[in-house]
Order: structure tokens, then sequence, then C-alpha cells
């Protein structure tokens, strides 16, 4: 049976904060689902004698921590969330090379690889789309929403709940996708429109589809292989990939620069890119796709082949230029006031 690992608690999260040491022992921050955390912990310490600390952290978060600890790090390894903070870390010179060898994984993990010479290495992917709670949605008698434009329907006004891009990588992700379909301007002035109908911007990626499966929102924007998990369970979800196209994540797992125990850094990593260990994620309801090419895929997992992904740039967007003009644009123009 699991062995259930609840968050550190928030006494450790301080110590991440105020630089204290660790005693002995792999230290993980995981951006990924609270379960395939636990069950990815579980597994590595049975796998390999080693005790794993671990707590889970949104994207942005774990950036901030990381930039923060630099030249003193308490963290020796950074799985999962979107891979542009990763290629951010790893063009600030705040994480290292592995020299794994990732010839099994496909080529979109590869890809992050490259951009960062080696730095971080693609885990999974998964494609951003809308979830609306057919419930809620037929009993307010309004259209469905099927594009990313209709979202700025003011029949909505109260019902929409999205990411903050400053501490959610699901939430930049949305937000690189809009410019990079629509245009900067135009994606700016979509977003403050839709900001109109948000009734809030949370800093998980996964909160606003939990919401809206909940029945406290109508709809949501995030990772479709989430929404699946919470539509799998039997609620009223219902999953749109936008008509004008979608983007997608890479999530990514890397080393920290400084780490004090570096060999069992890349034994984790080399358990997480790992055909054996990515194939598991069905039994924690893990419905992305793995990077690994000999990985089981679940027959729940989105068909990337049937959506329409744009052409998604990882290094325009993964670069820490672009990532904070655009946060601050957002900010200004998006963010509400009160």
């Amino acid at each position: 049976m699991l062995k259930k690992r609840p968050l550190l608690s928030t006494a450790l999260v301080t110590v991440f904060a105020t630089g204290s040491a660790f005693a002995d022992g792999l230290t993980v921050i995981c951006s990924n689902q609270q379960s395939w955390c636990d069950l990815m912990v579980n597994a590595f310490e049975q796998a390999t004698g080693n005790s794993v600390k671990m707590v889970r952290m949104s994207t942005g978060e774990t950036l901030a921590q990381v930039r923060a600890q630099a030249g003193n790090p308490m963290i020796d390894v950074w799985w999962g969330g979107t891979g542009e903070p990763h290629l951010i870390a790893a063009t600030e010179g705040l994480t290292q090379a592995s020299g794994l060898d990732i010839s099994e994984l496909l080529g979109w993990a590869i890809n992050l690889s490259d951009l960062s010479d080696g730095k971080t290495i693609g885990t999974h992917a998964g494609a951003l789309g809308i979830a609306y709670n057919a419930d809620v949605l037929k009993e307010k008698g309004v259209a469905l929403p099927a594009c990313w434009k209709d979202l700025t329907n003011p029949d909505y006004r109260g019902e929409i709940q999205l990411a903050n891009p400053n501490s959610s990588g699901t939430g930049y992700t949305q937000l690189a996708t809009f410019v990079q379909v629509f245009g900067e301007d135009e994606a700016f002035g979509l977003l403050a429109e839709i900001g109109e109908n948000v009734n809030t911007y949370t800093s998980s990626g996964s909160a606003p589809s939990k919401a809206a499966a909940l029945g406290e929102i109508g709809i949501s924007v995030g990772f479709m292989h989430d929404m699946i998990k919470l539509a799998k369970a039997g609620f009223p979800l219902k999953i749109v990939a936008p008509c004008e196209g979608t983007g997608y994540e890479v999530g990514g797992v890397s080393i920290i620069q400084g780490t004090q125990n570096l060999e069992e850094a890349k034994e984790w990593v080399g358990f997480v890119i790992s055909a054996a260990a990515q194939s598991r994620g069905a039994e924690v309801d893990t419905f992305n796709l793995p990077s690994n090419s000999n990985a089981t895929v679940p027959p729940e997992a989105p068909d990337l082949g049937s959506i329409k992904l744009i052409d998604y740039d990882f290094a325009t967007f993964g670069a820490t230029g672009t990532r904070q003009r655009l946060l601050d644009r957002w900010n200004d123009e998006v963010k509400p006031k009160n």
C-alpha cells in the first residue's frame, strides 16, 4: 500500500527561506500534483534506499525560492512545473547539467534539454484548455465556451477562475499562449476583457479547475490532464480545446547548482525520466504525456495529435527578459487593482 506523505510543515518551509541547514538527505521541490509527488517519493525511496524530503510549490514560487538561495541552496532538485521557469533558472546559472543519457526521451523533452545546455530535462507534456461545469452553465442558461474569445462573454461575469502568471506556471503558459495566438497588444486587450469576468486569480494552476468541478465557479483554464482527472472522478466537467489553437507545457526536472547531494540528485533525475517510473502515473490519475518513449501512456491522456496546438516558442518565452516584461505588463493592465 502506498504510504501517504504529507506536505512539509510550515516550519520546514520556513527553513527553506531562512537558509538553515537540513540533515543529510535529498531535498526535492515538486511542482506536480501532490498525489504524483507522493507516489514518486515513495517509489524512489523503495527503489534506492535513499530518503527524500519533499515539499510541493507552484512553479513561479519555486523559481523565486531558487533565486533567493543562489550560492547557498537548501534544495537539491526541482521536479515538475512548466518548462519556462526551468529554462530561466538554467540561463541564470541556478541549475546544473546532470550528464545523464536521455536518448530514450521524446523529441520535445530532448529539446528542453538542448535549450538549457542539459540543465533541465523534459518529463511530461500537457495541453492548455478550458473546462466548464455543465450543471452550472445549464442552470444559468448561458452559451458554452468553445474558443478563447468566448471567455469575454459578459454572461460569464464572476464565473471564471484563472491562475496568476506571477506564481503559476499554468498561468504564465496561458499568458504566453495568448501572446502567440493573438499578438501581444490584442492578447492583453483580451486578457483585460476576460478579467472583467474573473472572480479570482489563484496561485496554483490546478485550483481553478477544482473550483469549477465543485461548482464554485462555471469556467476555468488549466492543463487538460488535470481536468480529465476531475472528470474521471465524476464531476460534471467538460473539457474544450480552444478553437483558435492552444499552447502546451513541457514539464522539467533540474538539479540545483551547488547541491551538496549531487549523486543522489542525479539518481532522482534518472528515476523520474525512466520508463518504469513514468508508467505509474495512472495509479494516481496522472494523465499527462510521459516523456520517455518506452513509458506506458494512460488511455485517458489527451491525444495531442488531435488538438490544434500552436508552435510554442519555448526559447523566447522561457527567457528571463521576456517573462518579466510580460508579467510587468500583466500586472499593469490585467491584474485587479483592489
